[in-house]
């Protein structure tokens, strides 16, 4: 049980979309809505994780579901609702980075 339990946490701190956009380099975020064709351009840093998710929801549709680096739709509201309260404990800190460094673009792959 306590093997689940880590393993389950771990997987879901790697697809948080708050570690994502707060706590990793911007071109993690900004190639992800590259790749997943969102049809987002940027997304701020207050509330990133949501808004990541949410870009990721807004992209093209995807043929594959799963752990092939396009999750599936159920798993991104979850990540999504996980991701609202993880952003709102670090909110002081994203408004900073707002402040500072101003929305996360979407990279341009040519």
């Amino acid at each position: 049980m306590k093997f689940v339990s880590i393993l389950l946490g771990s997987i879901v701190l790697t697809g948080c979309g708050t570690i994502n956009t707060v706590f990793r380099e911007d071109m993690i975020s900004s190639n992800k809505l590259a790749r997943w064709h969102s049809h987002c351009d940027s997304i701020p840093r207050i509330y990133s994780g949501a808004a990541l998710n949410y870009c990721t929801l807004d992209a093209e549709p995807r043929r594959s579901v799963g752990f092939d680096g396009h999750p599936a739709a159920s798993l991104i509201v979850l990540d999504m609702a996980l991701s609202g309260v993880a952003d709102t404990v670090v909110l002081p800190y994203t408004i900073y980075l707002q402040n500072r460094h101003g929305d996360i673009p979407k990279a341009r792959f040519e």
